[in-house]
C-alpha cells in the first residue's frame, strides 16, 4: 500500500494556474483507519493620471480636472499573508503540509505548499460526489442501501461502506471520469481497492469543495444539500481539523488519517467549509510525514487557523 513518493518538508508557496479562473492563482478529503485554491491577485488599474502641475491649467476643460484621481491601491496579496502566518506553524522534520482557502463571496483565495498527497478518507467526499453525479446522469435517486453506506462513510468514516461505494462507482475509472467534470486535474484514484491511496492536491480538494458548496456545480442542488448535510454531522470523535478555524459548530467537514505501513508516519488531512463571523470559507489542509496522529492533527489545525488569518481584514 505504500506509495513511491518521498515525504518532503514544507516549502514556500508557489503559485500555480487553475483551469477555471483567468486570474493569476495558486490553490487542498480522512484516514483509511475507521474513522481544500486560487489566489486573486489582480491589481486595480490606475483611476487616472495625476497632472505634474500643482493646479490645473485655466484653459483645461472642467471634465479634465474632474478626471484627475489618485491611483488605487493594489489588491491584497493573500498568498504572502498566508506564507507569513505559516512561519509560526510547527512542521516536524520530514513532514509536509499544503493549505488552500477560498472566500466564495469575493473569489479571493490563498495557498501554501504544493505537491501530491495521499487522500486517506477525505476521498470519501469525492466517492459520494461521484455516486451522486452518476445517479443524476441515470435520472435516479440513491437507493436505501446506498444512502446507508453514504451516511456511514461520511459521518463515521466507515471503511466497509466506502469500499462498497468505491466498487459501485467503478473504482478509480469512475472517480476519474467524474473528476474530469468536477475540474480536478491532479487527482488519481488508488489502484484496485486502495481508495485511501488516491493521490490529490490542495488545489483539487478546493475545486471539489466548490462542487459541493458552490452553485456553479455539476451536482444538482439536491445532491449538494445532501452531501453538505452529511458533512455537517461528523461523529464527535472526529470534530477536529479545519473546524478549529470556525466559530463553534459552524462547519461541515471530512477528515482523513492514515499511518503508512512501511514508515509508521501519518497522513493527516482535513477539508470543508467553516464559518467565521457569519462569513463562510472553503478550506483544505493536507499533510504527511507526521510522527504521530496527534501531531498531525495539531499541524492541520494550526495551518487552518493560519489560512483564516490571511482573510482577517474581511473576517472582521
Amino acid at each position: 500500500m505504500e506509495s513511491h513518493r518521498a515525504h518532503r518538508r514544507a516549502r514556500p508557496p508557489r503559485r500555480r494556474p487553475l483551469l477555471y479562473t483567468v486570474l493569476a492563482t495558486a490553490v487542498i478529503v480522512g484516514g483509511t483507519a475507521a474513522g481544500t485554491a486560487y489566489v486573486k491577485a489582480q491589481a486595480h488599474a490606475d483611476a487616472g493620471t495625476v497632472s505634474s502641475s500643482a493646479t490645473p491649467s485655466a484653459s483645461a476643460p472642467a471634465s479634465e480636472e474632474a478626471s484627475v484621481e489618485p491611483a488605487a491601491d493594489p489588491s491584497v496579496d493573500r498568498n504572502a499573508l498566508l506564507a507569513k502566518a505559516m512561519k509560526s506553524v510547527t512542521v516536524e522534520d520530514g513532514a509536509d503540509v499544503s493549505v488552500a482557502v477560498l472566500d466564495p463571496d469575493s473569489g479571493d483565495s490563498a495557498s501554501y505548499g504544493d505537491g501530491t498527497f495521499d487522500t486517506a478518507s477525505i476521498v470519501k467526499v469525492d466517492i459520494l460526489a461521484t455516486l451522486l453525479l452518476q445517479a443524476q446522469d441515470a435520472n435516479r435517486q440513491l437507493t436505501a442501501r446506498e444512502k446507508t453506506y453514504a451516511t456511514e462513510m461520511i459521518e463515521n468514516s466507515d471503511n466497509t461502506s466506502a469500499s462498497a461505494l468505491w466498487a459501485a462507482i467503478g473504482r478509480a475509472d469512475g472517480l476519474g471520469s467524474a473528476n474530469q467534470r468536477f475540474g480536478l486535474e491532479g487527482t488519481e484514484g488508488g489502484d484496485g481497492e486502495l481508495w485511501g491511496l488516491t493521490q490529490t492536491t490542495a488545489a483539487d480538494q478546493l475545486a471539489l469543495l466548490q462542487q459541493v458548496f458552490g452553485d456553479d456545480s455539476e451536482l444538482s442542488e439536491a445532491s449538494r444539500t445532501y452531501l453538505q448535510g452529511l458533512m455537517g454531522e461528523i461523529a464527535t470523535d472526529q470534530h477536529w481539523g479545519v473546524s478549529a478555524a470556525a466559530d463553534g459548530t459552524k462547519w461541515a467537514l471530512k477528515n482523513g488519517w492514515l499511518a503508512r505501513s512501511t514508515t509508521g508516519l501519518w497522513d493527516i488531512n482535513s477539508i470543508g467549509r467553516v464559518t467565521v463571523n457569519g462569513h463562510a470559507y472553503l478550506m483544505a489542509v493536507l499533510s504527511n510525514g507526521n510522527t504521530t496522529k496527534a501531531k498531525g492533527i495539531s499541524l492541520v489545525e494550526a495551518a487552518a487557523q493560519a489560512a483564516l488569518s490571511a482573510f482577517e481584514d474581511s473576517a472582521g
